[in-house]
């Protein structure tokens, strides 16, 4: 979510370098975007207070304590060469592959949170998003084979530190990330329907690399196939599939308002069709490079006395405000209500993979107005780990805490207060050995 006012941001520098827009037009389209995205964000990163994770050192600490407690407790054992540590090393390779390839050639597919301190250890929570039939058109009939949309790894990592998680989900670590490092991972899976996340296959290590290795195949197929339909589009069609996925980097949050449109994320409208033939391959491929990399566009250069934040040249990414629209200077409102679209690509005609099954758009949107999550039910809405930390003897917080491990193998029932020597036990307990 930390780029939704990028994208906007980069299209509206498109438009005032092309003289289209001034940097005094659409103010309160701008105001809109800009708040929208920061209460969003602020509510992402409820437990640290940070708008960005570059706000915060480039550290992405995003799940409260008690759902990194639970995915501690839970997580399984491995060691280089057992069969569950080298099928979590093929399942990645894969699912690494698989989502470039489907969310077309970009990284929209994977995130990551974290690192979260375990003992000495370091946990990194990796996310892979819209692997089944759902959104994206292009994966109806080919991806029918997967069976969940969304699946999060908790991977643990000894002698490694994750200097850098940053807000295109990407990390960089000291030394290199290293598999050999891994020394305990949990698979969970979870969506707008599933009130937290639903341990998957987690009875054992051996009947979790089962469902990693058959996952893998599966996802193997899907790639082999999707590369046959990516490979029969024409030029429009490319263009509008990266676009778009784009585009819908928001969507889910109108899954979760239970308000989903197909056709409001995945058709381009009708003004900004007309920008495509200056999109060449030539143009925009040298555009963009200037728009966010040089730093170089007309549009984007200040006085020669200037330095930008980082690099330090006479430069910045986005356009400024000028203060003379407070005394009267000219400016407008907006560029006008989002008008209808069209897509070159084939309309979607698939169901929707959930947690509940594979659903049509009016049954996902119905159950998500019907739903409401044990996190912010009776209240509880902004307990956060603040208020945790002041109030952990509560009811209020026990009935929050037990709410998230309600389908934990290793933490249900346990309630709040429970502190890392009491997860240290409970995995003794469970044959498996302390992560500290």
């Amino acid at each position: 979510m930390g780029i939704i006012q990028q994208f906007y941001l980069g299209g509206r520098q498109f438009l005032i370098d092309m003289g289209m827009l001034r940097p005094t037009d659409g103010l309160d389209d701008l105001a809109f975007v800009l708040d929208f995205a920061r209460r969003i964000n602020l509510g992402i990163h409820r437990e640290n207070g940070y708008v960005l994770n570059s706000d915060n050192n480039n550290k992405g600490i995003l799940l409260p304590e008690r759902r990194i407690q639970v995915f501690e407790a839970d997580a399984l054992g491995c060691k280089p060469g057992d069969k569950l540590h080298t099928s979590v090393v093929k399942y990645l390779a894969t699912a690494s592959q698989y989502a470039f390839l489907k969310n077309c050639e970009c990284r929209l597919g994977i995130h990551n949170s974290g690192p979260y301190k375990v003992g000495n250890n370091e946990m990194l929570v990796r996310d892979f998003v819209d692997l089944a039939e759902g959104d994206y058109p292009w994966l109806d009939g080919v991806a029918a084979g997967i069976e969940h949309n969304n699946i999060t790894l908790p991977v643990i990592m000894k002698d490694t530190h994750f200097g850098i998680v940053d807000d295109w989900g990407s990390f960089e670590a000291t030394p290199s990330y290293d598999h050999a490092n891994m020394i305990a991972v949990g698979l969970y899976t979870s969506d707008y329907l599933s009130d937290g996340y639903l341990p998957v296959a987690m009875d054992n290590a051996s009947t979790m690399a089962d469902y990693l290795d058959h996952s893998r195949e599966e996802m193997s197929k899907t790639t082999a196939e999707l590369w046959k339909v990516i490979s029969g589009w024409t030029r429009d069609q490319m263009i509008d599939a990266g676009l778009l996925v784009y585009y819908a980097v928001a969507k889910d949050l109108a899954h979760f308002a239970g308000v989903y449109e197909q056709d409001d994320w995945f058709t381009v409208e009708d003004r900004t069709q007309r920008l495509k033939p200056i999109m060449n391959d030539e143009y925009g491929n040298n555009s963009i490079a200037e728009l966010v990399g040089y730093i170089s566009l007309a549009s984007q250069k200040n006085n020669p006395y200037s330095m930008s934040k980082w690099s330090n040249v006479d430069s910045d990414m986005w356009s400024l405000i000028p203060y003379s629209v407070l005394q009267g200077d000219e400016w407008t409102s907006s560029v006008g209500p989002i008008r209808g679209g069209s897509s070159s690509l084939p309309k979607k005609t698939g169901l929707y993979t959930t947690t509940r099954g594979k659903l049509t758009q009016d049954e996902a949107n119905a159950a998500a107005r019907e739903f409401t999550s044990g996190a912010v039910a009776a209240g509880s809405k902004y307990y956060d780990d603040t208020w945790i930390k002041n109030n952990y003897d509560r009811p209020e917080a026990d009935a929050l805490y037990r709410a998230t491990q309600a389908n934990s193998p290793a933490l249900a029932g346990k309630g709040a207060g429970l502190n890392r020597a009491d997860i240290d036990a409970i995995r003794r307990a469970r044959g498996e050995e302390p992560l500290g």
